[in-house]
């Protein structure tokens, strides 16, 4: 089963433009947003809408069939964060200069572990959305 242009209008919709993980508007980012599986079609994921989320190609890309990981913190595994069902705020927050994701819960620690949501691109890439007044995302 292939996903309609119509599920992807309003998947795009749902998450306002924005990737679902790290929050980068597409008008920022290079190339489209991508629709990302939440549970992975290789895990036994589905194309329905309710598992469907919007992701920048970074976050797609680290992400990949990974649905649990470790939060460094507690040692535990735990299930990424859910765009779909989780609340951002209750589990991130922009660090003091808006250019990290910081993870308050083990859920967000682990999610931006593995998504690796800091990694230089992102954190350079953020640092001139920052000096440019377009990033924090409020």
């Amino acid at each position: 089963m292939s996903i309609t242009e119509s599920v992807r209008e309003q998947v795009r919709q749902t998450f306002n433009n924005r990737c679902g993980y790290c929050l980068s508007a597409q008008q920022y980012v290079l190339g489209p947003l991508e629709i990302d599986h939440i549970i992975p079609l290789a895990l036994n994921g589905s194309d329905d809408e309710d598992n469907l989320c919007l992701a920048c190609r970074l976050c797609n890309s680290y992400k990949g069939t990974q649905t649990h990981a470790i939060d460094a913190e507690t040692k535990q595994l735990v299930a990424l964060f859910n765009p779909r069902e989780d609340t951002w705020s209750e589990h991130f927050r922009w660090s003091d200069d808006g250019i990290q994701v910081i993870g308050l819960s083990p859920k967000g620690r682990a999610t931006v572990s593995a998504l690796q949501m800091n990694n230089r691109y992102a954190v350079m890439t953020r640092r001139w959305w920052v000096s440019a007044g377009w990033h924090p995302p409020k």
